[in-house]
């Protein structure tokens, strides 16, 4: 039975066989920096821009217990902060990919940094954006395959509705997704967000509308049942003020109309009177009073962002540097030669041995 044959590689022929094809290697070499070159001078730019916020965290304030203080001198039983939010930092980048907040993204008027675009962040993403060369094939079929889909589905003019967006509008939302960082720091809670865009002006305004977004939304959440109770308790003053205002009328017009009469059936009825007219202002106070605490509880639940760093337009793009680019193709370039050298050569590089 025989073994089989031992593969060596003869390393002094290897770089005899390299050092014979130096000049080929040289040219390999520039042939790649050239392309290398063409290649980092074709991808567009793209710029980034930071916002880092630190928000309110959930613990109690001074503010909370003087409102609880102050809701249990008059018999009230008003419990702040007992509950806990469904959203909090964690989920904070997951909700910045959420359809609805993207749409919301839609509207925001841009414009470049060179004053040439000037126009909603939808058509910017959908009609101003720059691609390599090398895409233009690729688009260009893609544009006839749909041109010959959508032939008579005229798609252009409808309203946005988050429900059931077009085509257009639900890659327009993934490229807008796509370029969205959102990174929460488990122990700080610090929220840092980062905009990439072609512009370095759309990058920063982006940035700083994402950031407000984010603060309306989680705004509106924390304080929706607060703003509800509050509108209830604003109705219900409203309506405490008119109906003691009406009784007030009522008691001063029947004092002054009968104030000479002594008769006790007059005076009863005034007393009556007098009688409704501090009942209606007794609940007319108590009324007023859970309005400044409703009020209150809306501010309480309000929360405060503490921007750490605001945005601001990027001075250098955030492209990889054309130097490593060229670098990263020469190395490529020098490898593909080598197999290519060692592959022609393979008889007098490689020797079998027998055991």
């Amino acid at each position: 039975m025989k073994k089989g044959n031992k593969t060596e590689i003869n390393c002094l022929q290897l770089l005899t066989v390299v050092r014979s094809a130096w000049k080929q290697l040289l040219i390999t070499c520039i042939c790649s920096a050239v392309i290398g070159i063409v290649v980092a001078f074709s991808i567009p730019r793209i710029y980034k821009a930071r916002v880092v916020l630190a928000p309110e965290t959930a613990s109690g304030t001074n503010l909370t217990s003087s409102i609880s203080s102050l809701a249990s001198m008059i018999g009230m039983d008003m419990q702040f902060g007992g509950g806990s939010d469904a959203i909090f930092p964690e989920i904070y980048p997951d909700l910045m990919k959420s359809t609805d907040f993207l749409v919301s993204l839609f509207p925001i008027h841009v414009v470049s940094a060179d004053g040439k675009i000037s126009t909603n962040y939808y058509d910017y993403m959908k009609d101003k954006q720059k691609v390599a060369w090398w895409s233009y094939p690729k688009l260009w079929i893609i544009k006839v395959i749909r041109s010959l889909q959508d032939k008579g589905n005229d798609t252009k003019g409808k309203d946005i509705d988050p429900f059931r967006l077009t085509r257009d509008q639900f890659e327009v939302a993934q490229s807008i997704s796509g370029n969205i960082n959102c990174n929460v720091d488990k122990k700080t809670s610090v929220i840092s967000i980062e905009i990439t865009d072609q512009d370095p002006l759309i990058s920063a305004s982006i940035a700083d509308s994402v950031k407000t977004r984010l603060q309306m939304f989680i705004t509106n959440y924390r304080t929706n049942k607060a703003r509800n109770d509050m509108a209830y308790m604003e109705k219900l003053f409203d309506e405490a003020k008119e109906q003691y205002a009406k009784a007030r009328r009522l008691y001063s017009s029947y004092a002054d109309t009968n104030q000479e009469l002594q008769l006790q059936s007059f005076r009863g009825k005034l007393e009556d009177l007098e009688n409704e007219m501090q009942l209606k202002y007794n609940i007319y106070t108590q009324v007023t009073e859970q309005l400044q605490l409703a009020r209150a509880k809306v501010q309480e639940r309000t929360p405060a962002f503490t921007v750490v760093q605001s945005a601001t337009v990027p001075v250098k793009h955030s492209n990889t540097p054309k130097v490593f680019i060229m670098a990263v193709f020469i190395l490529i370039g020098i490898a593909i030669h080598l197999c290519v050298l060692t592959y022609r050569n393979r008889n007098t590089i490689f020797t079998r041995n027998q055991p």
